[in-house]
Formats: C-alpha cells, sequence, structure tokens
C-alpha cells in the first residue's frame, strides 16, 4: 500500500501539469492530505502566501522545496 510523499506544514514547489493554469511561482505550504484521485495518486490542499484561497494538487505536481 502506498502512503503520501508530503505532510501537513511541509513547503513544497507546486508546478501545475497544465500550462495554462496560472499559479504564483515559490513556497506553498501542504495544508491537508486528500485520498487519491482517479488515476491513482494522492492529492494534496497547498496554500501560497499571496492567495487568499487554497489549491488542490496532485502528488506530481509537486517537489519538496
Amino acid at each position: 500500500m502506498s502512503s503520501h510523499k508530503f505532510n501537513v506544514g511541509r513547503s513544497v514547489s507546486y508546478r501545475p501539469a497544465s500550462p495554462s493554469q496560472d499559479a504564483p511561482r515559490g513556497a506553498y505550504k501542504v495544508t491537508a492530505r486528500l485520498p487519491q484521485s482517479d488515476d491513482g495518486q494522492f492529492e494534496y490542499r497547498i496554500k501560497h502566501s499571496g492567495e487568499a484561497y487554497e489549491r488542490i494538487a496532485k502528488e506530481s505536481e509537486l517537489t519538496l522545496t
């Protein structure tokens, strides 16, 4: 059984899979770990300090900072 790669509170970099998605560069904080999506990847709620809202990102879109 696989497990999440990132813990809540961890600082990560976010690179959206879709190049047309507008997202600020820099560090994001993982705010929640979510279940696996339909494609089998874990998802996370992430927050950038320059945005008022959280995003949902797939594990493959995140790297350690």
